[in-house]
């Protein structure tokens, strides 16, 4: 029996019934994307960035849902876990369907990262882990229903919990502060 209670089908009914051709998965791709690129975590710039793709202004439920979105992930890249939760439909759905939002994911990163990063030099480790985004976000159809498909779906489903932290550690994180040298 699919688990129509899940954060993310609930999240996408929400986004459907009030008329956003978005799936959850851009969405927190996109906010993902932006943060590790070191927009930061002002509520008014995100609903800002968040219109882009929603093609209109957030209001209501929306807005909260894009607030608490917001919240999750600012607590997920800031916090000791150092672990990222996908936005992603369930197992129970078609391989298929999972793996397009897995493209959705990345594609809403990379719109994400860019509106964020401008310019900003990368590593080389960097600039490969954006590689991989493009790549996963033109590949979903490939993809088969299949124990091959569904192990390949989970590797990059892994790699991309640990992507964006490599990108936050490396450009949005903050420095620790310096310490003082004690004077004697």
């Amino acid at each position: 029996m699919p688990n129509t209670s899940s954060p993310y089908s609930a999240f996408a009914t929400l986004l459907a019934s009030n008329g956003y051709p978005v799936t959850p998965a851009e969405l927190q791709g996109l906010l993902l994307g932006r943060s590790c690129a070191g927009a930061g975590f002002d509520a008014e710039p995100w609903l800002d960035d968040a219109v882009e793709v929603l093609g209109a202004p957030a209001e209501g439920n929306v807005r909260q849902a894009l607030l608490g979105l917001q919240e999750m992930v600012k607590a997920e890249l800031t916090g000791d876990d150092m672990t990222v939760v996908l936005l992603l439909p369930g197992d129970e759905l078609p391989l298929a369907e999972r793996a397009a939002a897995l493209g959705h994911w990345c594609q809403g990163f990379l719109t994400g990262f860019g509106l964020a990063a401008g310019a900003a030099p990368l590593s080389a480790e960097a600039r490969e882990v954006l590689q991989d985004l493009s790549a996963i976000a033109q590949v979903q159809d490939a993809l088969e229903e299949s124990e091959d498909g569904e192990s390949d779906y989970m590797e990059v489903m892994e790699y991309l919990r640990v992507a964006p932290l490599l990108l936050y550690s490396e450009l949005a994180k903050p420095a620790a502060p310096a310490t003082k040298p004690s004077l004697h």
